[in-house]
């Protein structure tokens, strides 16, 4: 199974919550992170991790060995609690660069770490970041079986979603919306924009700081993100998402692979037939 986590607009967690979902992934299936944010890895640096192997070496690689479905894992390291992953390089560009590389034809899908993905009981996370139209993590998102898109709950930041949602929907029949933060309610967005939420990822700093490396590796391995509310809350996710991906038809995207980014620039200039009346936030957060 291939998951995407990614964002509109701004940095909402995305790093974070996707190594909470890998780390709690159900345990009957083996995980994998992937950084493919273009503006850059966290991981290597939170947790001081080698250089390589990693995104630029499995890039390399995969260049020569197409679809081999082993050759992700041939290229991860592991966190302190024993996830595995795949770390991109903290710098902009090289990792700009490799995402590039990885996928010179967008309308291919990516077929390596589409083979890593479709390993029975296994599953591949991908830390996809903010999606913009030219962001070369584009085409991991359309390759994707499950889609997971995070926003603030801010007026500036949900009124983005009318524009995007429909696009994101031709990839994945069912993007799960995620809302951060304080804001409107999931009960207001689903009422003035028909799309009803997921959920609201909790605020838990204590929790974010253990995934983010920042309370030392002895706490992860003693507790790891389990105890914390962050972590409850991406265990759920996982679940939901594991039992959605067994019941469910395969993706749009994989019946449909003329939808190209141009699409997205469309829709972004077109944007949503219907008003939106996002000035007046209120009432209790769901």
């Amino acid at each position: 199974m291939l998951v995407s986590l990614l964002s509109l607009k701004g940095s909402p967690g995305v790093s974070t919550l996707a190594t909470a979902v890998a780390a709690r992934w159900p345990a009957a299936a083996r995980a994998v992170l992937v950084e493919a944010d273009p503006s850059g890895g966290d991981l290597t640096l939170r947790f001081s991790l080698l250089s390589t192997p990693g995104l630029v070496s499995w890039v390399a690689a995969a260049r020569r060995a197409g679809d081999d479905p082993d050759l992700v894992w041939r290229h991860t390291q592991q966190l302190p609690g024993g996830l595995t992953v795949v770390a991109a390089p903290p710098d902009a560009e090289q990792a700009r660069a490799a995402l590039t590389a990885l996928a010179p034809d967008p309308a291919s899908g990516l077929g390596g770490l589409r083979a890593a993905a479709g390993q029975p009981d296994t599953v591949v996370v991908v830390d996809c970041g903010r999606l913009d139209p030219g962001s070369p993590a584009l085409p991991i998102v359309r390759a994707s079986d499950a889609v997971v898109l995070l926003t603030g709950a801010g007026a500036d930041e949900l009124a983005h979603l009318p524009r995007w949602l429909p696009v994101i929907s031709r990839w994945s029949p069912n993007p799960m919306l995620l809302l951060v933060g304080d804001g409107y309610s999931t009960t207001e967005v689903a009422r003035e924009l028909d799309v009803p939420p997921w959920g609201r990822v909790p605020h838990d700093p204590k929790g974010a700081a253990v995934l983010r490396g920042q309370r030392g590796s002895s706490r992860w391995r003693r507790t790891g993100p389990g105890r914390s509310a962050l972590g409850r809350f991406a265990l759920h996710l996982a679940t939901e998402l594991a039992a959605r991906h067994e019941t469910s038809t395969p993706p749009r995207e994989h019946q449909d692979p003329a939808v190209s980014p141009a699409a997205v620039v469309d829709a972004a200039r077109v944007g949503s037939a219907r008003d939106v009346d996002l000035a007046h936030p209120g009432g209790q957060q769901a």
